[in-house]
Parts: C-alpha cells; structure tokens; sequence
C-alpha cells in the first residue's frame, strides 16, 4: 500500500467516526430536551396497562359474583341475600330476574318496579304487560322500540270488538304491517270479525 492510499484509508476512517460522534451528539440532545415527555409517555403506557389490568379483574370478579348469585336465586328463588347480591352485581340481570319471577308469579308489583328500568328490553316487555286496556295498548304500541307493538294492536282490536267499535278496530288492524308475522292474523279478523 502506498503511503496516499494510507492517508486517504485514514481519512475515511476519521469521517465516519466524526459522523459517527456528531448522530450521537444529536441523540443526547434530543434525549435531554424531550427526556420529561419521554418518561411521561412511558409512564402514561404502565398506568394505562395497569388500569387495564384492574379493571379487567374487576369485572371478571363482578361477573363471576353476578352468575353465582344468578345460580343461587335459580335454587333458591326467595334466597334475599343472593338477590341483594345479584342487584349490587349486575342492575341488568337482576332486572332481568325480577321481570322472570313477576311472569311466573303473575306479579303485578314486581313488575310495575321494573317498567322504569334501564334495561330497555325489561323496560319495554313490563310495559306490554302492565297494559290492560285498549288505550294502554295503543300507547305501548305507538313505542318506537316496542317488541310486541303488533301483537298489542291487536289486543287492541279485540278489545275494540267486544266494546262493539268496530271501525276502530278495523282501523288498529288495518295498521299493522304486511311484513309483520301477525298481518294473517290482522286480516282474518278483519274478514272474519270486524264486519
């Protein structure tokens, strides 16, 4: 090798290590300026994964106390303490409990508790079954999310019928849809019934 050859291996070597000095220059001083949001970032991801870890704990455990009071009131359905367990537990399934027991027990109480719940399904089949007259009916039909907005319609009707008004009946059943599954029904009574 040539003495040129040498100086020029030897300045390469300089370059590359004085680039080398100056990205890690450049490094430190974007370490020291965003050192505090960087730690805050890192420490901001340990809480969020922490959190995250607790609360799916939590709710594990809720749940599981929620199906164990469920599983008791399904033994035992006077059993007060898995009651009271289930309503600190889970407000839907114990809404949902307490609609099943008012069915079964044809409990008016019971159920007028639960016609306010937050549970919209409850909320919506407690109404269709608190409404005993024709009016009650009507207005649980008009219910944008009314379940069995067709079926008290219809109940409407036949009530309708037996107080001998007919053509508001004619008119309830009129009202039902022709995709509904009770539209047959609709139609034979207003051939058959609503005359």
């Amino acid at each position: 090798m040539s003495l040129k050859e040498n100086i020029d291996m030897v300045k390469d070597e300089l370059n590359s290590e004085e680039k080398f000095f100056e990205k890690a220059v450049i490094t430190e001083k974007f370490v020291k300026k965003y050192k505090n949001l960087m730690i805050a970032g890192v420490a901001g991801v340990v809480f969020l994964v922490t959190a995250n870890l607790i609360y799916d704990a939590s709710e594990s455990t809720r749940i599981t106390d929620a199906n164990s009071a469920l599983s008791s009131l399904m033994s035992d359905s006077l059993n007060k303490d898995a009651l009271d367990k289930l309503k600190s537990s889970s407000q839907t399934l114990y809404d949902v409990w307490i609609y099943s027991q008012a069915v079964v027990n044809k409990d008016l109480e019971s159920m007028k508790s639960i016609k306010d719940s937050k549970t919209t399904m409850v909320s919506d089949l407690a109404s269709y079954e608190l409404a005993k007259s024709s009016e009650e009916l009507d207005e649980y039909a008009l219910k944008q999310s009314a379940v069995y907005a067709d079926l008290a319609l219809v109940q409407s009707a036949i009530m309708l019928m037996s107080d001998n008004k007919i053509d508001d009946a004619r008119g309830k059943l009129s009202s039902i849809s022709s995709t509904s599954p009770l539209h047959k029904i609709a139609n034979s009574l207003l051939h058959y019934g609503a005359k």
